[in-house]
């Protein structure tokens, strides 16, 4: 494992402000000082191209520049504050003074983590970090255990996914900044909530991204979809791996934050000996025990490939989780019978069951739409290694018209469709607005202020959706519009069938959390099986008793089925039928006990959870 090298603006209440900075090819480097006194510094130049210096008088929001060679003057790229944007000043940011009060916080179980995935600036009206504190009782009361919140490295403009950050290190100045960012966190962890940040450590974005003139930061080798890679494993690779192992520790040790969701990572390229996971991986374990409390990396990776979490002494990297866009794919598919761009070769009743079992469909099969077989097995792997959903910020936003699940299906499969994702083996994860059935759309929005930029992205957009089949024009994403089309409604407390869908996902949650076989669940130790004619999926959790046993009909029928999956267990009491009054459902004519085989009928797109009786 690698020795670290403090970078950016460090602040010590009695010492000042140390500045260090890697500029490997710089013949001198200075740091200016903006105020309250212009002042300018040398540095000096010390081992493998760090510049380093000593400021007695730079204190807290202290704004400062490099300026390198005399000629170019530029943030520091380890800024933790962009006041006033990418183009501007950084500012010294003080981890000493915040008043913690979650001192005795040791975070949760991963096991135990339901995921509520949020855009800041999309979530409240206000668009703040600020406003997302304000509506953590509700989240608290809808049974939500952890937020994900999208990334918030400073990028240009007010608006922006996040995934066009500039500055890792820098906490976006229009959400309220570090403090408010600190507040949030400090608050979720009052509530029991634990905070999953998404990071993003495969590329930067354009506009504001000045580290080419600081050091080879990236590297011609391999070709992404932004341009060049990060460079990760070519000449002078130990400072960029340096760089971004930092930015993760910052996170964990001066914000309290509890996991990173890590953004893509199949696009970050690495053929070193020791993978940039697998050591970012090392240092995290190390500040765990310095900390003493666990730290989680939960990846997002399209590869289908265990690798990322599977044990080192395995040849794995030793990642906690994964996404499995798999699980998406087969539900979405199955429900919209939608069978263009990546959902060719999704939908059927076997994938279904396979997902229930083992996280990925394609796990060492040929891919039609990828035309090459693809994954590998998750056999020897935990349910809890796997976050699955059945909508996201991207297969939502990277829609063309942004369109929720409330756009394409009925009220009743909405209802399916949350029972799929929180009664699976896996960790649930529900995308903001999802619980109430949110109208508005989630589109993809920027504020660049480069033209040239504005039109690339607008070109690159109409791209990337031509081997769907949908219809429509792409609304721009630069216009404010927009964005403000993409904010949530909240319009449940005012709406009665949102209010019932809202408390049918609650009491889902409540489910999952209360009953012993799904506490602590064990793919190896459920039961699936679906007939392909039939749609009706059954579901048996065995993991402890009682037993659970569900029935999810994806049809648009009604069905008659019976259980046939526990015939040792000869009576289930009923715990929950979408299709009651109280969940917006037309009534249930269900006795409150069921035998075995006993024939059930099943209305049109419902889902009923059984109990072990005996």
């Amino acid at each position: 494992m690698s020795i670290l090298r403090e970078i950016g603006a460090q602040y010590n209440p009695e010492n000042g402000t140390v500045f260090t900075v890697w500029a490997p090819e710089a013949r001198k480097v200075e740091v200016k000082l903006h105020h309250p006194k212009p002042e300018s510094i040398e540095l000096q130049r010390e081992a493998f191209g760090y510049w380093t210096a000593l400021a007695e008088s730079a204190k807290q929001d202290t704004r400062y520049t490099f300026l390198l060679d005399g000629e170019k003057e530029r943030p520091d790229p380890a800024s933790q504050s962009q006041p006033e944007g990418v183009h501007n000043a950084s500012a010294v940011v003080d981890h000493t003074s915040f008043n913690w009060t979650d001192k005795k916080w040791r975070g949760l179980p991963l096991e135990q983590y339901i995921i509520y995935e949020l855009h800041v600036g999309a979530f409240t009206e206000e668009g703040t970090f600020a406003g997302v504190t304000e509506k953590l009782a509700e989240l608290k009361n809808l049974g939500v255990t952890a937020i994900e919140i999208m990334p918030v490295a400073q990028f240009p403009g007010e608006r922006n996914w996040g995934y066009d950050g500039v500055y890792p290190f820098a906490v976006q100045n229009s959400y309220g900044g570090p403090e408010e960012l600190k507040k949030l966190i400090d608050s979720c962890h009052q509530q029991g909530i634990a905070v999953v940040l998404d990071v993003v450590y495969n590329h930067l974005g354009p506009e504001g991204n000045y580290l080419r003139d600081f050091g080879p930061y990236f590297t011609h080798k391999y070709n992404t979809p932004w341009g060049d890679a990060l460079n990760f494993d070519d000449n002078h690779a130990d400072a960029v791996r340096n760089f971004f192992f930092q930015n993760a520790l910052m996170w964990f040790r001066d914000y309290h934050i509890d996991a990173l969701r890590l953004d893509a990572v199949h696009a970050i390229f690495d053929m070193s000996a020791k993978h940039f996971l697998q050591e970012l991986q090392e240092h995290v374990k190390q500040l765990e025990e310095q900390e003493g409390r666990p730290f989680i990396l939960i990846a997002e990776s399209d590869l289908n490939d265990v690798r990322l979490i599977n044990p080192v002494d395995d040849g794995g990297y030793g990642l906690e989780a994964q996404w499995s866009d798999d699980f998406h794919h087969v539900l979405h598919a199955m429900v919209t019978g939608e069978q263009s761009g990546y959902y060719v070769g999704f939908g059927t009743a076997e994938q279904l069951v396979k997902v229930m079992k083992r996280a990925f469909v394609y796990d060492g099969l040929y891919s039609e739409h990828r035309n090459r077989t693809f994954g590998n097995s998750t056999e020897h792997n935990l349910a809890k290694q796997f976050v699955v959903c059945s909508q996201n910020h991207d297969q939502v936003g990277n829609r063309m018209l942004g369109e929720r699940l409330s756009q394409l299906v009925d009220f009743e499969m909405l209802k399916v469709l949350a029972g799929l994702v929180i009664f699976s083996p896996y960790l649930p994860m529900l995308f903001m607005g999802e619980e109430y059935g949110e109208q508005n759309p989630f589109l993809y929005f920027v504020s660049h202020s480069d033209k040239d930029l504005i039109e690339a992205v607008r070109k690159g957009r109409r791209e990337e959706f031509s081997s769907f089949a949908w219809q429509g024009e792409a609304p721009d994403p630069q216009s404010e519009e927009t964005f403000q089309k993409s904010k949530l409604k909240r319009s449940y407390t005012s709406d009665e069938q949102q209010l019932k869908l809202r408390e049918f996902y609650k009491r889902l949650i409540q489910l999952r959390k209360s009953s012993p076989a799904l506490a602590t669940p064990d793919k190896n130790l459920i039961e699936a099986s679906m007939e392909e004619q039939e749609k009706v999926l059954h579901l048996l959790h065995a993991t402890k008793q009682p037993h659970l046993y569900c029935l999810f009909n994806i049809n648009k029928q009604p069905a008659t089925v019976n259980i046939s999956l526990a015939t040792e267990v000869k009576n289930w009491q009923v715990v929950l039928h979408s299709a009651a009054t109280d969940w917006g459902g037309l009534g249930s004519d269900l006795p409150q006990e069921i035998k075995t085989k006993e024939d059930i009928r099943l209305p049109a797109a419902s889902m009923l959870v059984l109990k072990q009786a005996d």
